[in-house]
C-alpha cells in the first residue's frame, strides 16, 4: 500500500525522494502495510499539490492546450461510462442475457444471433474508449474519426444502424445528478470532436503523453460492470460515477489552490456546459432524484469556486 501512494507523485518526485518516503513511514508506522487514513489523505494531498507544481512548471506547452486536452479527456470518459458493461461482454464474446443494457434480445450481438433479430458490427461504446486511448497518449488526430462516427452515430439514429446498432444509443445514458446525456445528444459528441480537431490542429506533438497505466483503472471499471452486470441506470453505478467527478473536484480544487493555474477551470468548464445544455434542451428525461435548480447549481458551483481560488494563490504568491 506504501508503494501504492507514491502513485500520486510525479516520477520526478519518486526517483528523488521515493525510498526516503516509505522509509518514513515503515518507521512511523512499524508492521503496517497501511498508514492511517488522516496520513494517506495527507499523503494523497501532497503528491496531488507536487504533479500540478510539475505540470505548471513545464514550460513546453501552453495553459489553455493543456486545459483543452483535460476537457477531451474528461468528455471521452464521461462519454464511455454508461457502456463499461456492454465493451467488456462484447471484447470477451459474453452473452449478458437479461442483464443486457436495455436491448431487445440477446441475439442482438453478432455471435448470438436469433430468428429475425438485427445484429451490430461494433459496440457504441467502443468510439469513446478510442478516443480516450489516443488522447491519454496524445494523439489526438487518432481520436478525431471516433469522435465524428459518435456524431454520426448519434445523428442517424432510428435510421441504417448495422455498425453500432440502435438499442444500445437509444438505450437510457449517463446520469449522475439526474442528468442524462446519451448519444444522441449531439452537443456532448460535437462538443468531444471539436476538442480533439483543436488539439490536433495545434501542434500534437506537444501535449502531454501519459502512460498506458492509467488504463488501468478503466480496465478495472469494465471488468466490475461487466462481471457484476452494473449497468448505467443503476443507483450502484449513478452513486459510483458521482463520488469519481467528486473526487475529481476535489483533486482539480487542490491542484489549482497550490498553483493559482487556470488549466484545470477548463475541463470544469466544459463538463458542466454540456451537463446543463442536457437538462435545459431535455427537462423530460429527468429521473427527478432532485430537483432540476438543485442540480444546475451543483453543476455551475464549482466553477467561481475553482476561478476565485487561483485568484487568491495568484494574490499570495504577489504578495511573497
Amino acid at each position: 500500500m506504501n508503494r501504492l501512494l507514491l502513485a500520486a507523485y510525479p516520477k520526478s518526485f519518486r526517483a528523488r525522494q521515493g525510498a526516503e518516503l516509505l522509509t518514513c513511514l515503515d518507521e512511523a508506522y512499524p508492521g503496517r502495510s497501511c498508514p492511517p487514513p488522516r496520513e494517506i489523505a495527507a499523503l494523497v494531498r501532497a503528491g496531488v499539490r507536487a504533479r500540478a507544481r510539475a505540470v505548471v512548471d513545464d514550460a513546453s506547452r501552453p495553459w489553455w492546450l493543456d486545459g483543452v486536452h483535460l476537457a477531451a479527456l474528461a468528455l471521452a470518459v464521461l462519454a464511455l461510462a454508461p457502456y463499461l458493461q456492454d465493451v467488456w461482454h462484447w471484447a470477451l464474446r459474453i452473452d449478458p442475457g437479461q442483464h443486457a443494457i436495455v436491448f431487445r434480445f440477446a441475439g442482438w450481438y453478432p455471435w448470438a444471433q436469433g430468428p429475425g433479430t438485427q445484429t451490430r458490427l461494433l459496440p457504441y461504446g467502443l468510439l469513446p474508449l478510442i478516443c480516450l486511448v489516443a488522447l491519454l497518449r496524445g494523439k489526438p488526430w487518432m481520436a478525431v474519426p471516433s469522435a465524428a462516427a459518435m456524431i454520426y452515430a448519434g445523428a442517424t439514429i432510428g435510421g441504417s444502424t448495422a455498425i453500432f446498432g440502435d438499442e444500445g444509443q437509444q438505450g437510457l445514458g449517463y446520469y449522475g445528478l439526474a442528468a442524462p446525456i446519451t448519444s444522441h445528444d449531439l452537443v456532448f459528441s460535437g462538443t468531444l470532436f471539436a476538442a480533439c480537431m483543436v488539439l490536433a490542429v495545434c501542434r500534437p506533438g506537444r501535449l502531454r503523453r501519459h502512460s498506458y497505466l492509467w488504463l488501468g483503472p478503466v480496465a478495472l471499471a469494465m471488468a466490475v460492470a461487466g462481471g457484476l452486470h452494473i449497468v448505467a441506470i443503476g443507483p450502484v453505478f449513478q452513486r459510483g460515477l458521482f463520488a469519481v467527478e467528486v473526487a475529481a473536484l476535489i483533486v482539480a480544487w487542490v491542484a489549482t489552490a497550490s498553483t493559482g493555474d487556470h488549466r484545470w477551470l477548463i475541463p470544469v468548464t466544459v463538463v458542466a456546459l454540456v451537463r446543463t445544455q442536457a437538462i435545459v434542451a431535455q427537462p423530460d428525461w429527468y429521473m427527478n432524484s432532485l430537483p432540476s435548480l438543485v442540480v444546475i447549481l451543483l453543476l455551475i458551483t464549482p466553477l467561481p469556486v475553482l476561478g476565485i481560488t487561483a485568484q487568491l494563490r495568484r494574490s499570495r504568491t504577489l504578495l511573497d
